[in-house]
């Protein structure tokens, strides 16, 4: 009868140092790459309108990164078809560094449940490198609104169903969503109006509308000039910006929870050392405190961190807001 023996391979010294080499090799040109990157300006893709809200903290961050890294990084404008046409130019564009991009809560986590198809894969075809900021969603009113605070419009609502009137941006708009989960999550019904190609604010400001579910970077000069007010705003505790404005938790509503976020990434295949570089360069730009007072005074929140945490937070807000959208049953295709 044969006897089988089991040999432990055991590699020479000789080819483990192979091996090693080999890896140096390949390691060492990617390296150098980020040493001296960047060499040439960097332009960042921003799928919204120049002049708009997320135009204006793109250019912010921009401007950081620009002094930081002491190379020019310019914003192009590429909106449209809710935000497809921008995030495909930068799920297109060259992995190497010098295409940017500013992915949203839109583009990366609403948009991908909306379209049964896309020309852009939302989960493989971008690298992380750090989350922006977040902006709280705030519950504007007409000052022609009664109620003082979400807690008492919900009364009012249950009362009185679609009493009053909520202008969107638009079916699928971040603003149409965030009504939708409200209505679902007070058992309440709101009349929703689609904006779909003006601004609601001035018909809002006019009362021809009573209110608006937003980020507040194009509220928060009218409220606290009284021209709107707030009647609720997300987050864990009130902000520090409206300290009278209680949560919407405090409302009764703890699990309603949308936020507004922006953050960088770069298309897949883009060399770590470079992804490690621009988040690093994220962090100290997010060390400004001029920037982060301004994402403050519009009730947001300046927040940077690294490409792992930014895609474990992309993946749980996708996660999030398919739900809402899966409950709303919105389809735009």
């Amino acid at each position: 009868m044969e006897t089988f023996v089991t040999k432990t391979f055991k590699p020479r010294l000789s080819t483990l140092l192979t091996f090693a080499s080999a890896a140096l090799l390949v390691c060492a040109p990617l390296a150098a790459q980020a040493q001296d990157y960047p060499s040439k300006p960097v332009r960042i893709i921003a799928p919204f309108p120049a002049g708009s809200g997320p135009d204006a903290n793109a250019r912010e961050i921009a401007a950081e990164l620009t002094k930081i890294l002491g190379q020019t990084f310019v914003v192009e404008n590429r909106p449209g078809a809710s935000n497809i046409i921008g995030t495909e130019a930068a799920a297109r564009a060259a992995p190497d560094g010098y295409s940017l991009y500013i992915g949203t809560t839109s583009s990366l986590s609403v948009v991908p449940h909306l379209f049964s198809k896309l020309p852009f894969n939302a989960e493989k075809d971008f690298a992380p490198i750090s989350l922006l900021g977040i902006l709280n969603t705030g519950l504007i009113a007409n000052p022609g609104v009664q109620a003082k605070d979400a807690k008492a419009l919900i009364a009012e609502l249950k009362a009185k169903p679609e009493s009053v009137s909520v202008a969107t941006s638009g079916i699928g708009s971040y603003s149409h969503l965030s009504g939708v989960w409200f209505n679902d999550a007070a058992k309440v019904k709101t009349n929703l109006v689609p904006y779909n190609s003006t601004s609601p604010y001035n018909d809002l400001l006019a009362g021809q509308v009573q209110l608006m579910f937003d980020g507040l970077p194009a509220a928060a000069g009218p409220i606290r000039g009284g021209k709107l007010k707030l009647l609720a705003i997300t987050g864990k505790e009130r902000h520090p910006s409206f300290p009278a404005v209680p949560t919407f938790a405090e409302a009764g509503l703890p699990d309603y929870a949308p936020i507004a976020w922006q953050g960088m990434l770069a298309p897949a295949g883009t060399p770590q050392p470079i992804l490690d570089k621009l988040s690093n360069a994220m962090k100290q730009a997010c060390q400004s405190q001029e920037l982060a007072k301004k994402w403050r005074d519009y009730g947001g929140e300046l927040r940077c961190n690294t490409p792992a945490e930014f895609t474990a937070f992309i993946n749980a807000d996708r996660a999030m807001w398919g739900k809402v959208i899966r409950q709303a049953n919105v389809k735009l295709d």
